[in-house]
């Protein structure tokens, strides 16, 4: 029983880490162009700020999202022919 419950308690903080998620920009790919005004739509930031990011992935584009909201930008960054991942 004791085993059980470490193995409960144990997949608890694994559920609760995957309520949120990090998209990693690794490479804005070959129409870096698209993948800048994605990142610029996704992230609020101003035109210059969104290039550079793209400019210097890997980087993250944003952190702390939910499992959709993640799914929907790796989507659309994917479509723009950006390499992305989540973590």
């Amino acid at each position: 029983v004791a085993g059980g419950a470490g193995a409960g308690a144990a997949a608890a903080p694994a559920a609760e880490e995957k309520t949120a998620f990090n998209v990693i920009l690794k490479s804005g790919g070959a129409n870096k162009l698209n993948v800048v005004k994605i990142v610029k739509d996704l992230t609020g930031l101003g035109l210059k700020e969104a290039k550079d990011l793209v400019d210097q992935a890997p980087k993250p584009v944003k952190e702390g999202v939910s499992k959709a909201d993640a799914d929907a930008m790796v989507a659309k960054l994917k479509e723009a022919g950006a390499d992305v991942e989540v973590q």
